[in-house]
């Protein structure tokens, strides 16, 4: 992340107002949660952890792993252009604050790790975030070679397959 993805170099500071004024920015800044002061990634990602308990406990019957998956595809496709306009607006590529690919990467995890107990969801809350902020390859070089909202959106997909693969892994030994 570079000092401009941080929000320094005169890039645009995020507060309430500026994700308020675009329903692009309140998608993109994950409904506020891209707003915490530090580690804007890791609360993006307990407001995807949240949301997904919340709605499939709450209304189980509707929140299917089929719908989920409708849920993850259409979100990811709002997310490439809510994270490329907002991107665009606030003059950065990546800021921090534009959440909602973790958001999107986290539900595809819990996706395929649930039903499981609070334990597993922690570890595989832990390695999603090891491998976002890491970017092991190739998620550097999708980082820095897809530009917009499709490359914000991209890297954190591939986060999430990281974290699926280990898990597999370790479910094979």
């Amino acid at each position: 992340m570079t000092p401009a993805d941080a929000g320094d170099a005169g890039a645009i500071r995020p507060n309430a107002r500026f994700m308020l004024s675009d329903p692009a920015h309140l998608v993109a800044q994950g409904f506020g949660s891209g707003l915490a002061p530090i580690m804007p990634g890791t609360f993006g990602t307990l407001f995807a952890w949240l949301t997904f308990h919340v709605l499939s406990t709450r209304w189980p019957a509707f929140f299917t792993p089929g719908t989920w998956t409708m849920v993850i595809a259409a979100g990811f496709l709002a997310g490439v252009w809510a994270c490329g306009r907002t991107a665009r607006n606030m003059g950065v590529a990546d800021h921090g604050s534009m959440v909602w690919d973790e958001v999107i990467g986290f539900w595809a995890v819990l996706l395929f790790v649930t039903p499981s107990g609070f334990g597993t969801q922690l570890w595989a809350f832990f390695w999603f975030r090891v491998f976002d902020m890491l970017k092991p390859p190739p998620i550097r070089q999708i980082d820095r070679h897809v530009s917009g909202g499709l490359g914000v959106m991209w890297d954190d997909l591939a986060a999430a397959f990281y974290t699926l693969l280990l898990f597999a892994v370790w479910r094979s030994l």
